[in-house]
C-alpha cells in the first residue's frame, strides 16, 4: 500500500526559479530603500493575542469576522496569525517602550494570513512589505512616505502606469460631520442600495462610498463630499501634503472616493494603482491612522504608515533569471578534487560567486560547465602527469575578474 504525498493548502504557494528571484528582488530592493530613508528594521511575531487585531481592525469588519486565522493554545488564550503588519508594531510601541525613539521610522516584511478566496495575486499565506512613521503629526511624515514608496516602485522598474490616488479623511471632527451627512444621505436612498451598502449603512458609512457593486454607483456619485466639512486645520494638512509630493516631484491624483472604513484613520489616504493586474489593481496602500493606539489602550499618537503585497510587486516586475555565476571551476581529474574545492572556497571569499563541477563523466564535465553558462571557466586537469589550470572567460572586458583568475593559475602553476 503506497503512501499519498500530502498536497499543498489551498491559498499557498511554492516560489522557485523566476518566481523566487522576482520575490527577491523585491525584497532586496525595498531594503536597499528603507536604508536610504533611514528606517529601522523590525521583527514582529507571525501571531499575536486575537484582541490585539479584533480592537485595531473593528469587530465587524470582514477581516476579522471572516478571514482572520485564529485558535485556542493549550493555555486557553485565544491567538491569531497576523492579517497585517499595522496593529502587532502598534502593539509592540506601547508594550515595548519604543516611545522613546519617536517619532519612530520602522519597516518589516514577511508572510500575513487571510481566509479568503484565492485570486490572481492574492493567497491566504500572502508576504507584504511595510513601512510605518509613528509618533509624528506632521504632514512632512505622510510625504516622506509617500515619496519613498514612488521611489520603491521606480526603483523596481514597475512605476509606468501606475498612478497615486490621494484623499485627505479630515481631522475626527471633519470626518464625525461627513460621517453624519453620509448617513442622512443614503438612509433616503437606502431600499435601492446593494445588501453590503445597507448593511453597512448606520456602521459603516464611508464603506459605500468604495462599493463595486452596480447597484450603488448611481447614488455614490452625488454622495456628499469630504471637501464641503473640511475644518480650516484639516484643509491645511493636506494642501502641505500635496505641495510636499509637488515638490518631491511625486505625481498624484485627487480620489475624493477613497476612504478608509476604520474610525482612527485621518487625514491622508492613499492608493498606488495599476491597470496592468485586472479589478485588484491597488498595488502599495495606506493611510494616516492617529486613532489606533488609543484602540489599544495606548495614549493619542499620530502614526501614518503603508504596505504592499510583495507578490503583486513581483507579478509586475516579472520573471527574474537567475544571475550567471562568476566562475565555474572544473576538476577534470579526479586526483584534483581536493584542490578544486580549495580553488572555488578561495573565489567565494574574495566575493566571486562559482560553482564546482567535479561530478559524472570526467570527459564530459566541461561541456557540462560551457552549458551552464558561467562567465568563466577555471579547468582543473592532469598535464602529462602535472596538475594545470586554464581559464576561459565569455566575456574579454570582464578584466579584473580575468586578472584574479590568471593570479590563481600563477599561484597554481608556482606550486
Amino acid at each position: 500500500m503506497s503512501t499519498q504525498t500530502p498536497q499543498a493548502i489551498r491559498g499557498t504557494q511554492d516560489i522557485f526559479g523566476p518566481d523566487a528571484e522576482a520575490f527577491a528582488f523585491v525584497v532586496e530592493t525595498f531594503e536597499r530603500v528603507r536604508k536610504l530613508y533611514r528606517f529601522r528594521r523590525v521583527e514582529m511575531p507571525v501571531f499575536e493575542k486575537t484582541a490585539v487585531f479584533s480592537r485595531s481592525l473593528g469587530e465587524t469588519t470582514d477581516v476579522v469576522s471572516k478571514e482572520m486565522y485564529s485558535f485556542e493554545d493549550r493555555g486557553g488564550e485565544s491567538l491569531t496569525l497576523r492579517p497585517e503588519f499595522t496593529a502587532g508594531i502598534a502593539r509592540a510601541y506601547l508594550t515595548d517602550g519604543w516611545q522613546q525613539y519617536a517619532p519612530l521610522k520602522v519597516a518589516t516584511h514577511g508572510p500575513l494570513f487571510r481566509y479568503e478566496r484565492p485570486q490572481k495575486g492574492r493567497y491566504r499565506q500572502f508576504h507584504q512589505i511595510d513601512a510605518e512613521v509613528i509618533g509624528a503629526g506632521e504632514p512632512q511624515a505622510d510625504v516622506e512616505l509617500l515619496v519613498m514608496a514612488d521611489h520603491l516602485l521606480k526603483e523596481l522598474g514597475i512605476a509606468d502606469g501606475v498612478t497615486l490616488q490621494l484623499n485627505t479623511l479630515g481631522d475626527g471632527a471633519s470626518r464625525e460631520a461627513w460621517r453624519t451627512a453620509l448617513i442622512d444621505y443614503f438612509r433616503a436612498v437606502k431600499g435601492d442600495l446593494s445588501e453590503d451598502s445597507q448593511d453597512r449603512l448606520e456602521r459603516n458609512p464611508l464603506r459605500i462610498l468604495d462599493s463595486k457593486d452596480p447597484r450603488d454607483k448611481p447614488f455614490t456619485a452625488d454622495a456628499p463630499k469630504i471637501d464641503d466639512f473640511l475644518s480650516a486645520e484639516a484643509q491645511d494638512f493636506f494642501a502641505k501634503v500635496t505641495s510636499g509630493l509637488d515638490a518631491a516631484g511625486v505625481a498624484w491624483t485627487r480620489a475624493p472616493a477613497l476612504v478608509r472604513g476604520l474610525d482612527y484613520y485621518r487625514h491622508t489616504a492613499f492608493e498606488f494603482v495599476t491597470d496592468r493586474l485586472g479589478a485588484q489593481g491597488t498595488v502599495l496602500g495606506g493611510g494616516r491612522y492617529d486613532g489606533l493606539m488609543e484602540a489599544l489602550g495606548g495614549s493619542a499618537t499620530p502614526a501614518v504608515g503603508w504596505a504592499a503585497g510583495i507578490e503583486r510587486l513581483a507579478m509586475l516586475v516579472g520573471e527574474k533569471g537567475e544571475a550567471k555565476a562568476d566562475v565555474i571551476v572544473v576538476v577534470e581529474d579526479d586526483a584534483l578534487l581536493t584542490s578544486g574545492i580549495a580553488q572555488v572556497s578561495r573565489l567565494r571569499r574574495e566575493g566571486v560567486s562559482a560553482e564546482l563541477v567535479a561530478s559524472g563523466s570526467a570527459r564530459k564535465r566541461f561541456d557540462k560547465a560551457v552549458k551552464m553558462r558561467a562567465n568563466a571557466i577555471l579547468a582543473l586537469a592532469m598535464r602529462d602527469g602535472t596538475p594545470s589550470m586554464r581559464f576561459r572567460a565569455e566575456n574579454e572586458a570582464l578584466t579584473a575578474l580575468n586578472e584574479r583568475l590568471a593570479a590563481l593559475v600563477a599561484d597554481f602553476s608556482g606550486k
